[in-house]
């Protein structure tokens, strides 16, 4: 039978929190205060340095998946869509011009549909103790904010998935500030996104809601991952932007392929898809 000290509550080794607390305390001499001394796990420009990009990679990948295990989440509803809609009754500040400004404002419908299915996938997560359908978004503004409002507004639990950007990307009060988390590197973000999703929402978006609902797409069609709905709102926005239709018959995806995709214009729609995939009783 083997012996595990943690386990069994004994330890003889200081951890290494016992020891950063100690090495702060060390008497000020030249040797301490170099930076050489310091702890490599505490040395912050050493930990920035090129050569540790793959310890910094593993984790980002390490720190969200602890956290999220710890706090039981198996699965996920992934809402994607642009940072940039606004909420029904509040001016679009990223407008340009005036179609920008009328077409932003037009596409407040979305956030609002964004809120309300975030709403239902809550109500029904609630039925797990919050383990399954756990509303994640990219954390930012727009759509995103909605997700998380949604959530927030049946007292549910919801995740955001932030990144450092310039601009635009700042976590939206609305996310559980325990399952909030922010990213260096979009790659590893990217999987967070897909390690526990059953349902991928997406709705109107720029680069960043293409960039995320193509590779999900590609996954999906390479059977890297697991067929989950793909649910897009707005049929009308998606056949301008994107014609899903041509590359079908050009013959750069196969027919069967559009299959992947259900379009919808409501919560209730997109709630129905997931709920017949999984079984889930919609009363």
């Amino acid at each position: 039978m083997s012996f595990n000290p943690k386990k069994d509550g004994w330890d003889p080794l200081p951890t290494s929190r016992t020891d950063t607390i100690r090495a702060r305390q060390t008497p000020s001499t030249p040797q301490t205060t170099s930076p050489v001394y310091r702890l490599a796990f505490v040395d912050e420009d050493f930990m920035c340095r090129e050569e540790l990009r793959p310890v910094r990679l593993q984790l980002e990948l390490l720190k969200p998946e602890m956290l999220l295990s710890e706090r039981g989440v198996k699965s996920t509803v992934v809402i994607q869509g642009g940072a940039r809609i606004p909420a029904p009754g509040e001016k679009p500040a990223a407008a340009r011009n005036e179609t920008q400004r009328r077409n932003l404002t037009a596409a407040s419908i979305y956030y609002e549909e964004a809120r309300k299915f975030a709403g239902l996938c809550s109500q029904h997560s609630a039925l797990s103790g919050y383990s399954e359908f756990v509303v994640m978004t990219g954390g930012g503004p727009g759509v995103m904010e909605a997700g998380n409002r949604g959530a927030s507004e049946v007292e549910a639990p919801s995740i955001g998935l932030n990144i450092v950007l310039p601009h635009e990307q700042a976590p939206n009060r609305y996310i559980d500030p325990e399952l909030c988390f922010n990213f260096h590197y979009f790659a590893i973000r990217k999987m967070h996104f897909m390690m526990r999703a059953k349902a991928v929402a997406v709705f109107p978006g720029g680069f960043g809601t293409m960039d995320e609902l193509f590779e999900t797409l590609t996954l999906i069609q390479t059977e890297r991952m697991d067929r989950v709905p793909v649910i897009l709102f707005g049929a009308e926005f998606w056949n301008r932007v994107v014609n899903f239709e041509e590359l079908a018959d050009f013959g750069t995806i196969a027919p069967e392929d559009l299959d992947l995709i259900s379009f919808v214009e409501t919560a209730e729609e997109a709630w129905s898809i997931i709920a017949e995939r999984y079984g889930v009783d919609t009363e």
